[in-house]
């Protein structure tokens, strides 16, 4: 699985860029269409989007309870493009029961989110790259499908 590595201003400037024109009424691209929407489920984070002077450069801590409203919204975005390409393959039919269980497409996603950051995680502890059989695994999990 390969990820596209984005500075953290660069995702910053992509969300913030595309809030802006979303205000100004300017024609998005697909890409940005994409991430107004992952924006738009999140509405607790409409100020900070309104404000990119202030929280262009603000650190987060999740060590202190703090979430990264960017990494957050990255990782949305990551997940509806993998859905969206069925890669890893299945993760467009789980989203699907995911959605089913959950009655709603936000639930769902979230789900999906705490599969990708665990497989980010062990990645990142282990000196790895991806590892895509175990990140299907723990969606297959979420969706209460016991194969693998």
């Amino acid at each position: 699985m390969a990820l596209f590595n984005p500075t953290r201003d660069e995702v910053r400037e992509f969300f913030f860029g595309t809030w802006a024109k979303l205000k100004a009424q300017q024609t998005l691209t697909d890409l940005e269409k994409l991430g107004l929407n992952v924006m738009q489920m999140h509405p607790e984070y409409h100020a900070i989007l309104n404000a990119p002077e202030h929280y262009k450069q603000v650190a987060y801590y999740p060590e202190m309870g703090e979430t990264n409203p960017f990494l957050h919204m990255s990782l949305h975005l990551s997940i509806l493009e993998q859905i969206s390409i069925n890669q890893p393959i299945g993760i467009a039919p789980i989203y699907e029961q995911l959605k089913i269980k959950h009655q709603n497409a936000h639930d769902a996603l979230h789900d999906i989110l705490d599969c990708l950051a665990e497989t980010i995680w062990l990645a990142q502890r282990n000196n790895t790259g991806l590892d895509s059989a175990h990140y299907l695994k723990l969606l297959q999990q979420k969706a209460g499908l016991n194969h693998v």
